[in-house]
Order: C-alpha cells, then structure tokens, then sequence
C-alpha cells in the first residue's frame, strides 16, 4: 500500500498500442501485468495509436499519439500536407505536457528501434525521440523495455533512433542482435540486458494438441498458418508488389498441398490489415478444410495453436504464440529477429526466407518439423522455462530501476 503522505507513482505507457496490432498490445498486457502485480498503487494511462481500444480492453484512460487524425493517411493535397507538418509541430507540445504528468513512462516491447517493415522517419521514429527527449529534459524516467532494434539505412531515421535510444533512462532488448545494432548505431549499451519478447510473460493456456503418448497410427492433426500482408521493409520498396504476390502464391500453393491431403487448416491472423491476405487464399483454395480464425488478442491466437499439430507463421509475434504454447512451428523469416528468436528457441533448422517462398521448399522443411514433433516439444517446454525466469529477473530490475522511491520490495512472481 502507498502511505499516506506519498503520492501515488504515476507510470505513462507509450506506443503503437490499440491501432490493431495483436503483438504490440500483447506487450502492453504483459507490463500492465507486471504493474498491477508488482505496484498495484500505479496510476496508469497510456499515449498511443488507438486510444478508445486501449481503454475498452485494458481499463486505462488514454490519449490519442498524434494531434493531426490523419496521421496514417497519405497527405497527396496542400492542406492534408499543412495539416501534417503543423501535426508534427503540436506533437513537440502535447508529448512534452503528458510526459510532465509521470514520474516514469514504460515503452513496452515492440520493434520501435527497427524499421524491417516499411517506416518513415517523420512517423513513429519522430513521436519516440519526442518521447525520449521530453523525459530527459522533464527528469521522467523513459525505459524501453525488451525492444526490438536493427540497424537502420535511413540517415534521418537512423538519427532519430539513435537518439530516442542514448535519451532513455533505461534500455533493454529482446534478442542480443538488437543490442549489437543499438551499438552498432551509436549508443553505449555497455550496461544494457538482453530478456525475451515481454509476451513470453502472458499466460499460457493449456495445451490441447498432440502429446507424446498419442498412437503412432493416430491421423494428422490441424495445422495453423498464420498470414501477413508482407510487401518486404524499408530497403524493398521498389520491388514490394513482387515480393507480396511471391509470398502470397507460395502461401497458397503450401496452403492447397496440405487440404488435398486432407489435413485441416487454420488460417490466423497477427494484424488488422492481414485480413485481405486470409480472404485471398480463401478465395484461392476452395476447400472446407481450410478456414480462417478472427482472435483479437495473443491469448486467442496461442488457445488455436495449442490445439495444433504444427504451425507455419512469419508475423513475429504469431512465432512467439506458437513457441509459448509448445507447438513446433516453422518460420517464414522476413528479418534477424526472426531467425535468432527460433534459434533460441532450439528450432533455428526451421526458418525459410519470407521474400523467397518456395512452396516445394517449405513443404519439405514442413514433413521435416512435424517427424520430430515430439523431441521438439520437450525442447520447447525448457526453453519456454527459462524465458519466464528471465522475464522475472527483469521485472525485478525494473522496480528497482524505476521505482527506487517506492517502500515495496519485489517477490518473485509464480511464472505463467
């Protein structure tokens, strides 16, 4: 409990929250989890994308990232454009004011020193180093917590980043590569950890597929493949459309193999905007045996994998789901982090290039994984293991880092 003549400690979170993306609000939950667990004296409200929906799933208030509402938009005529650039002008003031009103404010997760996906500096880049520099200069405690960073082409981007990284109080990463391109970049990461991915911190439901005494003769079990409207990163853009329509006609191709041979699929989702991709191969594949999941959060998605023989994903965090629940999977890998992730994970011979599919490729890597399911199981079980100790031991850091005022000394939390 806080005393009586203390104030409550005010803790802002901060990002692309709420705007659709199952991962970045995965890693919301998981630090609101930490948060109520740990301090539940916190007053807790968020800057981010998607401000009603963070306030209808979480029960915190929130406050629109952007003052202009067409933020997301392409601004083609002169007043969109005017409108914009003042945006970006009002953001200086509106950011500055709502880190003044926290003692600490919680990046959590999310790729926000990466731009593997399509990314302009003036978007996310700008609203974090406003974030950053607001804190350093108002003495409020900015930790970004497990990130994702890679090294960035991009000059201005890369500065900006850079920037929002040597600004912050505290800095952790998600896999080792992230902290190698933070220095890489510019920043001393001389006394920055590395923890896996916040959303191995989420509950884990109990597994419904496969195990280990199952009769050999048993039939194949259901397949999930999660989708991604995947048009390659910052440096693909002259060839998007190719990379897309490669990636969609391997997916559909593998898609189509595995229901002629009569295995049930499910078609999952990671993102709002992979709608178009699920309807697509729908469309392609006329069959019962595939249909299409709607989850609306990383708890949903790991309750379909759990039921799962195999999953096949390339979103990141549909990777982490399917690693979570123990359900081997195969990566389509569209950047490092996805590659070092299932090597961490003991299933690094699983990863197949997202921009190169190939159907024939995939499928043998496919009848690969699923002939040592069960070894890969157990593999899983461990490593999924001392994932949630890691996570433990940097919750801890982060009450101690963060809250050095507070009269609460951390426990140890049961892991999920």
């Amino acid at each position: 409990m806080t005393p009586a003549n203390r104030t409550p400690v005010r803790v802002g979170v901060f990002g692309l929250l709420g705007s659709g993306n199952l991962g970045n609000d995965g890693s919301l939950e998981a630090v609101l989890g930490y948060l109520r667990a740990e301090h539940p004296e916190a007053v807790v409200d968020a800057l981010c994308g998607g401000p009603e929906a963070v306030t209808t799933r979480f029960g915190i208030p929130a406050t629109r990232l952007h003052w202009y509402r067409g933020e997301y938009r392409t601004a083609s005529r002169a007043g969109a454009i005017a409108a914009k650039g003042l945006g970006k002008l009002v953001d200086v003031f509106r950011t500055a004011a709502w880190v003044r009103r926290h003692d600490v404010v919680i990046v959590p997760g999310m790729g926000v020193l990466e731009a593997t996906l399509p990314l302009r500096p003036w978007g996310f880049p700008y609203s974090l180093f406003l974030l950053c520099a607001s804190g350093r200069l108002l003495r409020t405690r900015v930790a970004l917590v497990s990130v994702g960073a890679a090294t960035i082409g991009n000059r201005p981007t890369r500065a900006l980043v850079r920037w929002s990284g040597r600004l912050a109080a505290y800095r952790s990463y998600r896999d080792a590569q992230s902290r190698d391109a933070m220095r890489a970049m510019g920043v001393d990461t001389a006394r920055d950890e590395v923890y896996p991915d916040l959303a191995f911190a989420l509950p884990t439901p109990r597994a419904s597929g496969p195990d280990e005494l199952s009769a050999p003769s048993a039939p194949p079990g259901p397949v999930c493949v999660g989708v991604m409207d995947f048009h390659g990163g910052n440096d693909d853009r002259a060839r998007a459309e190719e990379i897309y329509r490669r990636y969609l006609d391997g997916t559909i191709r593998f898609v189509r193999t595995l229901a002629e041979e009569g295995r049930s699929l499910r078609l999952l989702t990671g993102d709002q905007c992979d709608a178009t991709v699920v309807a697509a191969i729908l469309d392609a594949v006329d069959s019962p045996l595939v249909t299409a999941a709607e989850p609306s959060s990383l708890a949903d998605l790991m309750k379909e994998m759990a039921a799962a023989d195999t999953v096949v994903a390339i979103r990141y965090h549909n990777l982490i789901c399917a690693l979570k629940t123990g359900t081997p999977v195969l990566a389509l890998c569209y950047a490092a982090k996805s590659d070092s992730l299932m090597a961490e994970m003991g299933l690094g011979a699983y990863c197949h290039p997202a921009r190169e599919v190939d159907a024939d490729r995939l499928l043998e890597q496919f009848r690969a994984l699923e002939k040592r399911s069960a070894e890969l199981r157990r593999t899983l079980t461990e490593r999924n293991l001392a994932a949630a100790r890691r996570l433990e031991h940097q919750f801890n850091s982060l009450t101690t880092t963060l809250f050095p005022a507070t009269d609460h000394a951390p426990t140890l939390r049961k892991a999920p």
